[in-house]
């Protein structure tokens, strides 16, 4: 079906709803890579304009890529609940919109709706809104998951301690996770991306990581981001591995890319739930995602990269995950150009994931070839902080030396804690709070003492 859209001076014509919801995309580079993109403001403003005027029920008659094409597609429509969408069924993408900026729109009611948006309706709700909607809504998405603490409870912010070392060093990566302990990082995970991904490397990363957890009783939980099937091969040799992780993306032909699909995906999540270690609760997965992952594996079927990202996470939603993190910036400025693209991206991934019901959190993030620096990450965290992101990175000095890219440090953390009054999980508070590394009572504030029995014992532990 077509669209169109007229001005006093020319005439817009979108071909399809994949060009209508890519021409009304804001700017990025890697949608004008991928030959998607607007041709200028003029075209862009009527593209949003069109949009705006579409009804909601367009979405569950018409695809982005065909239902027999792509196993993404046909997990969205099979899935979709018929009546968490009646309150909203009447409506357009544009009254959609100011409904979610009303009162009305709670975070009860947009809990309730979840189940009956698609990725393509976010993804099209988010190209209609300014920065500050993208906040606004956001804001009053609840989502809490729970594994061995409570994450995305309201006025808590929650740290991937991320203690990455370049040869997966035991001492390099113990130094790491005291420094981030110290600085109340890590609730939402400890989580390394391990330099090798051979099954006796990642398990012995995996019997570290629950030899400190369970010495020293913290209530948080353990990751090795290696390829789900290696998680599966660890967790059959009988290695103590809390969550599973996986990439993934919004459409088959990525997913393939990265060697998975949806059946893989529920044979990780039933290996993880076979366990059964977690202790508040049982959400185990944990998967990463980035806008543009899909054009550069040349798996985008023409559509814009902001839809194919909230796509990626209607696949996470099916898998009940205790973390769902947009690595916004990583892949690089082909696909996310500036600082201005990054933050714009940031906002509207976890603005996309949380009215899915997915628990969103961002690595806040650039590489060095990129025209962003920090003071643009600072002004993502601030933004992001505000609009309750369920948990960011913690690095020592921003610098993942694994890697070569740049995100938040540990300090990051303390700084959006502090100014906008947020707080750990609350069994990890608690814990803080008992080992002496926070203040009772006061969020935020580090102890005047260090630990000098836990600093010994986990140094031990490194080697």
């Amino acid at each position: 079906m077509a669209y169109r859209f007229d001005t006093a001076g020319r005439r817009f014509h979108f071909a399809d709803l994949k060009e209508l919801l890519a021409k009304a995309t804001p700017e990025r580079s890697g949608d004008v890579l991928a030959g998607v993109a607007a041709g200028d403001e003029e075209e862009r403003a009527a593209a949003q304009l069109a949009l705006a005027d579409l009804p909601l029920r367009t979405f569950l008659s018409q695809t982005v890529i065909p239902y027999e094409d792509d196993e993404v597609t046909r997990l969205i429509q099979d899935t979709h609940d018929a009546q968490a969408f009646r309150p909203v069924a009447h409506m357009t993408l544009g009254d959609l919109r100011d409904w979610l900026l009303s009162d009305a729109a709670d975070a009860q009611s947009l809990a309730a709706l979840a189940p009956g948006l698609t990725p393509e309706m976010v993804a099209g709700v988010a190209k209609l809104c300014r920065n500050q909607d993208l906040v606004l809504i956001a804001r009053k998405c609840s989502v809490v998951t729970r594994f061995r603490n409570t994450i995305g409870l309201a006025g808590r912010l929650s740290t991937r301690l991320q203690p990455n070392h370049p040869t997966d060093d035991p001492t390099g990566i113990a130094a790491s996770i005291l420094d981030g302990l110290m600085y109340g990082s890590g609730d939402a995970t400890i989580g390394i991306n391990p330099a090798t991904d051979s099954i006796p490397a990642v398990s012995n990363l995996v019997m570290m990581l629950d030899e400190v957890i369970q010495r020293y009783a913290i209530p948080t939980q353990s990751c090795v981001l290696t390829h789900i099937t290696t998680s599966i091969d660890v967790i059959n040799r009988g290695a103590p591995l809390d969550l599973v992780f996986q990439s993934i993306a919004g459409t088959e032909r990525a997913n393939r890319s990265f060697g998975i699909s949806l059946s893989t995906l529920a044979e990780g999540y039933d290996a993880a739930a076979s366990l059964s270690r977690g202790t508040v609760g049982d959400n185990a997965m944990y998967f990463e995602t980035g806008q543009g992952s899909c054009l550069s594996a040349d798996a985008h079927h023409g559509v814009d990269q902001q839809t194919l990202e909230a796509r990626a996470y209607g696949v996470a939603r099916r898998f009940r995950p205790l973390l769902v993190n947009t690595v916004v910036g990583f892949i690089g400025p082909e696909y996310l150009y500036d600082g201005r693209q990054i933050i714009r991206a940031g906002l509207e991934d976890h603005f996309c994931g949380k009215l899915l019901g997915v628990p969103m959190g961002c690595d806040i993030c650039y590489t060095n070839h990129a025209q962003a620096d920090q003071n643009d990450m600072d002004t993502l965290l601030t933004m992001l902080s505000v609009a309750g992101v369920t948990f960011i990175m913690g690095i020592p000095g921003s610098d993942d030396i694994m890697l070569n890219y740049q995100t938040t440090s540990f300090h990051d953390a303390l700084y959006a804690r502090k100014v906008v009054g947020l707080r750990p999980a609350p069994e990890f508070e608690a814990w803080l709070e008992e080992a002496g590394i926070f203040e009772p009572g006061e969020p935020g504030r580090l102890g005047t003492a260090l630990p000098r029995a836990f600093e010994r014992a986990l140094s031990v532990v490194g080697g």
